[in-house]
């Protein structure tokens, strides 16, 4: 990969349960992010929104664990 991206999932094993802003490099049909450069990753779901303030281009910002089945929910 070139200048610093990565698959999303090497990504997510990195970092596991942390929230991720990801620079999008390449995405699915869907518009899924595939490949990216990291930009910075946290526990603090506030710091990452507060760094992704002014952030133009193809950006993403998700949580990198597992989501909770249903009638399950987290609490921040």
């Amino acid at each position: 990969m070139k200048n610093g991206e990565e698959n999303i999932e090497t990504l997510e094993k990195r970092h596991p349960e942390e929230w991720l802003l990801v620079e999008v490099t390449h995405a699915d049909s869907l518009g899924n992010p595939k490949k990216g450069r990291l930009i910075n990753h946290s526990k603090s779901k506030e710091k990452i929104i507060e760094e992704s303030k002014g952030k133009t281009g193809d950006i993403a910002l998700y949580y990198s664990g597992k989501i909770p089945k249903k009638g399950y929910a987290f609490c921040f």
